[in-house]
């Protein structure tokens, strides 16, 4: 079976044209145009997480290696070359620890090791010595929040309550604790507790009865997670994504969410990182409001990064709306963050795209518009990839991407979205974005294994026009004009300017249906226009000091930047289209 031409590279597609809000982060005093780092060399800068391009790695649905119609170690080793001429700085892999596999391996089975089916510590250690030689960090999923019931903590702790584990665990004899804490799993569970017919006692857990939580009011809980983390780290992973941040610390009378305990708790864990592991990053997964999602930065002194969740679903809510309005407000409502600490950005991942974090008449417009038959939906939110939630548009895809490389923070790619893969809603859970990547047009594998499809941890959607017949990699790689090589030349172009990862942000004002902001580092100013309708749109902005001066297109769907004339400037936008605009020695 043929493979992907990862290792080809492709030639970098032309450009189709060679009251204010502030949100900011801490950028050098002068910027300066950089130019892709070479394969073999990595930053060594402490800081290198506030300009990288995440990409989420599905290890069991990347490559499979071994024939077995799994996914493997072995397998991403063998993408890496693609990853590094996509233009990725660091790949993020959900948990590859033992696990039944409940639950993604979110329900760890063993902390320091590896998932037999996904290789060995060995092939972890030739992924991250075959990474770093191209230029490319890898940090892991680590799930501080909650164990499976399989691990030998809790099956020691539920057999013999006096003993050494028998507190890792938050055990009570009834099952009315906690009671103002929410239910996150509406569509499978109906209560955070659960009876263990061998200790015949309750446990709590906040996420599936199978994942019970630990009990941090033992400090040898936290004793034994920092040994886990320090594992990993020594055996050389750039940093971690840590799950389900929030709910760490119960107590009674509270919701069971961001209390000081948890962050007493992370604030542990990152002098832990800061005194033994300079450079490695740690990055929260907080789904929570702005103003509670920031706490997790503390003083700089609790994550290096964490997700901005409520800014995702707005995205969505802009583009079927027509107006910018949503991110407007989602940006203004978001707090200013302490120096060295950056948010990371994302449209699509592993989960469903969650609406928790909107009101609910905007999670019902959002299901209406985006999951209109209920299979679509999940617990508080829909399980579909990015390319079927917008109806296989291209442009509109382009434009989500064009936002999201732009706006503030670290952008987070999800493994197939850069080709427009599709989804498969039938699959239980989650399963329904996680399926093969789809590297050629060749089936029944389409590049991702030689087994037999019956042997496939998930299956291949082969329903038009989301087939590998009409979508994978090596047909795009061909195609200059193709999706995936688009995106590789807005990442280069990214990379080419600090300004998008450290640089300020300002939101300028236009007209509603044009989402229009501005990023700038010292002299050097990045206009950033986007269109939110399928009509073409003018868009008129006001730039002062910048009168005959003509902007240089970075990126766009427009076939010339016209000149500024006086402090206005004008220019027309076609439908989902957008441009990034670059004026250089702007006077202050």
């Amino acid at each position: 079976m043929s493979d992907a031409p990862g290792i080809i590279p492709q030639p970098t597609p032309g450009n189709p044209s060679p009251a204010t809000t502030t949100w900011s982060a801490t950028s050098p005093a002068v910027p300066r145009p950089k130019e892709p780092a070479p394969l073999h060399s990595m930053s060594d800068n402490p800081r290198w997480y506030m300009n990288a391009v995440f990409y989420e790695v599905w290890v069991r649905s990347f490559s499979d290696s071994t024939g077995t119609g799994a996914g493997d170690l072995n397998g991403l080793i063998g993408k890496l070359d693609y990853l590094a001429w996509l233009g990725v700085d660091c790949i993020w892999v959900p948990p590859f620890f033992p696990s039944p596999q409940r639950d993604g391996g979110y329900d760890v089975h063993f902390f320091t090791s590896v998932q037999v089916e996904l290789g060995t510590d060995e092939g972890m250690k030739n992924l991250l010595r075959e990474a770093h030689a191209r230029g490319i960090r890898v940090i892991s999923d680590f799930v501080l929040n909650h164990t499976s019931t399989d691990h030998p903590w809790f099956k020691e702790s539920r057999r013999n309550p006096t003993g050494p584990y028998g507190d890792y665990y938050v055990w009570r004899d009834d099952d009315r604790g906690y009671p103002d804490a929410r239910i996150i799993f509406l569509d499978s569970e109906n209560s955070n507790w659960e009876f263990d017919p061998v200790r015949k006692q309750f446990y709590w857990h906040r996420f599936y009865s199978h994942q019970p939580d630990l009990n941090y009011d033992n400090p040898k809980v936290l004793e034994e997670i920092l040994a886990a983390l320090r594992y990993w780290l020594d055996l050389g992973v750039d940093g971690f994504r840590l799950d389900a941040v929030p709910y760490l610390v119960e107590e009674e009378g509270t919701t069971c969410e961001n209390l000081p305990g948890t962050h007493e708790i992370l604030r542990k864990i990152r002098a832990m990182v800061d005194e033994e592991y300079p450079g490695r990053m740690l990055l929260a997964e907080a789904n929570q409001w702005p103003h509670d999602a920031v706490e997790y930065f503390g003083d700089g002194d609790e994550f290096h990064m964490a997700f901005h969740f409520p800014l995702m679903p707005r995205l969505f809510m802009a583009l079927k709306q027509g107006s910018r309005r949503a991110i407007s407000e989602i940006l203004d409502d978001t707090p200013s963050i302490p120096d060295g600490c950056q948010w990371a950005t994302f449209l699509r991942n592993h989960d469903e795209l969650t609406l928790e974090m909107v009101t609910p008449d905007d999670r019902k417009f959002l299901w209406n518009e985006y999951a209109p038959v209920p299979r679509m939906r999940l617990n508080l939110g829909i399980r579909r990839r990015l390319a079927p939630l917008l109806d296989n548009d291209e442009r509109q895809i382009r434009l989500m991407h064009a936002m999201l490389l732009a706006l503030p923070g670290s952008p987070v790619l999800y493994y197939g979205d850069e080709i427009g893969m599709g989804d498969h809603i039938w699959l239980p859970d989650r399963d329904a974005v996680r399926t093969p990547m789809q590297w050629t047009s060749e089936m029944p594998g389409a590049g991702f294994s030689n087994a037999n499809p019956y042997l496939f941890d998930k299956p291949i959607p082969a329903t038009p026009p989301y087939g590998p017949e009409q979508v994978n990699v090596a047909d795009q790689q061909a195609d200059p004009q193709s999706l995936l090589n688009w995106l590789r030349h807005a990442l280069a172009q990214r990379r080419k300017y600090d300004l998008f990862g450290v640089g300020g942000f300002r939101e300028l004002d236009g007209p509603e249906e044009v989402f229009v902001f501005e990023r700038s580092q010292g002299t050097t100013r990045v206009l950033c226009l986007n269109n939110l309708t399928a009509w073409p749109q003018m868009a008129e902005v006001e730039l002062p000091k910048l009168d005959g001066r003509t902007p240089v297109v970075l990126s766009g769907t427009v076939p010339e930047a016209p000149q500024v004339i006086g402090e206005q400037y004008r220019i027309e936008l076609p439908p989902y289209g957008y441009a990034w605009l670059l004026f250089t020695d702007v006077p202050s």
